[in-house]
């Protein structure tokens, strides 16, 4: 992967402005869809987002092992509960 710089110009777009990635830096990168931009001084970082709930499996399987996996409070029983729901 190289790390050289290539300059483009920020275009309208509709309301908004914004610019053209090159396909070979978003091979590069693994940028596919969704991305999130910060601000940083002069600076603008572009970067996968995070897939949701990523490592939620893991961590669930952390709270297995430990036996931290219990309700915190009561269940509450509804009147759909009592009356409506059919096992």
């Amino acid at each position: 992967m190289t790390n050289s710089a290539i300059k483009t110009r920020i275009i309208k777009i509709g309301n908004s402005q914004g610019i053209r990635i090159p396909k070979i830096l978003l091979e590069q990168s693994g940028i596919d869809t969704e991305v999130e931009i910060q601000v940083d001084g002069d600076k603008l970082t572009i970067r996968k987002a995070a897939e949701t709930r990523s490592g939620w499996d893991e961590a669930f399987g952390v709270m297995s092992t430990q036996q931290e996996d219990v309700l915190l409070d009561e269940p509450i029983a509804t009147n759909w509960d009592q009356e409506e729901w059919e096992w």
